[in-house]
């Protein structure tokens, strides 16, 4: 039997299909060995409020030159943005069925203090996926003590980890296939696929649904107990890489 991993950077509430990568996985790694990127989904994403998208971004501790901000060390500049952001999602989903209980949730997890945003964001997933049923197996990228750049380090990572099978982000096919199809992946006997996954419907507040927006949505909509139903219907076959060359890329 096949071990298939997910490995990807630790983002500040990611999305839906985020989440069905880790479900979906035997083992999950985050990937934060590598820079901190500023306006990148690292440190902001988005919530609806007042059936619009707005974003919440975190603060950024630039006293760390920006060749050595690494996912893992970066620290956010202060504790004031979490008031103003809980604040704001307060605002936002105050009428939603689920608001007190993921309030609650919310604000005991960005009480605490945390040494980076790295380190920020991983609990917030990994406590997100305790509460909603996700059971897979999660590591760190810093903690593996592993070598390589792009691809080379994802595939170290899977060797490190015994996997065989390999379930990428789409947006990451530039990166892995940059030389050659498949990339490493291919040259090292590791199947490569790609996610895909339609993101699903649910009764959302406002007059128009928004797709693409971060987890907290989901679960001031639907509640702890029903969102990973919610995540698993989007869920379609996975693309091998050679599928999506040709259905996606076109090459």
């Amino acid at each position: 039997m096949k071990k298939m991993i997910a490995i990807m950077q630790p983002t500040y509430m990611p999305w839906m299909g985020y989440f069905s990568m880790i479900d979906q996985a035997e083992a999950f790694v985050f990937l934060d060995n590598v820079q901190l990127v500023g306006r990148s989904w690292q440190v902001r994403n988005k919530i609806k409020l007042n059936d619009q998208e707005k974003m919440l971004t975190i603060p950024i501790d630039k006293s760390i030159g920006r060749d050595q901000r690494m996912i893992y060390n970066t620290p956010y500049s202060d504790e004031t943005w979490k008031k103003s952001h809980l604040g704001i999602i307060q605002q936002a989903y105050r009428k939603a069925p689920f608001y007190r209980e993921v309030m609650e949730f919310l604000n005991a997890l960005y009480l605490e203090k945390y040494d980076s945003i790295g380190k920020l964001n991983k609990v917030l997933i990994s406590e997100i996926c305790k509460r909603i049923g996700i059971h897979t197996q999660l590591y760190s990228a810093s903690e593996l003590h592993v070598d390589g750049r792009k691809d080379s380090l994802l595939v170290n990572i899977c060797h490190i980890l015994k996997a065989d099978s390999y379930l990428s982000a789409q947006g990451s096919a530039a990166y892995i296939e940059k030389d050659t199809a498949g990339g490493e992946f291919t040259k090292q006997e590791i199947e490569l696929l790609y996610l895909n996954y339609e993101h699903p419907v649910y009764k959302q507040q406002g007059k128009n649904f928004i797709a693409y927006i971060g987890i907290y949505d989901l679960l001031f909509n639907v509640g702890f107990e029903e969102a990973l139903a919610y995540i698993r219907k989007g869920n379609r076959e996975n693309y091998s890489y050679l599928e999506y060359r040709r259905d996606i890329l076109h090459v």
